[in-house]
């Protein structure tokens, strides 16, 4: 696997699609980080490390829905292998005039654009959630 983040991503999107409570995706830092933010900013309603059926740790992640419709609209990955992005602290984007969030890997740790902003570090954009 050469993207494990667009591989976790393509996993929830493809799970609410089809309107299933968890998903299970294999178990690593990066994901837990964005995983957190997610959570924080309330597109899940959360997640748990479990040992998968494999024996490799994974994660269970649970999904949120208001009214049968996913939370999550719109998933897109902006930072791939092949090209990375980097962004400064003011040209950090803003996901449907403030109504989504951009999730960044910054020194301070994986945040929101919004907590990038309030502590003034720029990152690599990893991916935009609405």
């Amino acid at each position: 696997m050469n993207d494990p983040i667009a591989d976790m991503l393509t996993r929830i999107r493809n799970s609410q699609l089809r309107g299933k409570a968890t998903v299970e995706t294999p178990a690593s830092k990066l994901r837990a980080w964005v995983l957190d933010v997610l959570a924080d900013e309330g597109y899940i309603r959360g997640y748990e490390k479990i040992t998968g059926k494999d024996g490799h740790p994974a994660l269970m992640i649970e999904l949120k829905y208001y009214e049968g419709t996913p939370v999550i609209r719109e998933l897109k990955r902006v930072s791939k292998p092949g090209r990375r992005v980097y962004m400064g602290v003011k040209d950090i984007p803003t996901v449907r005039q403030g109504l989504g969030v951009s999730i960044v890997s910054t020194p301070k740790g994986v945040m929101s654009d919004a907590n990038a902003r309030s502590n003034n570090v720029g990152g690599e954009v990893l991916c935009t959630v609405f």
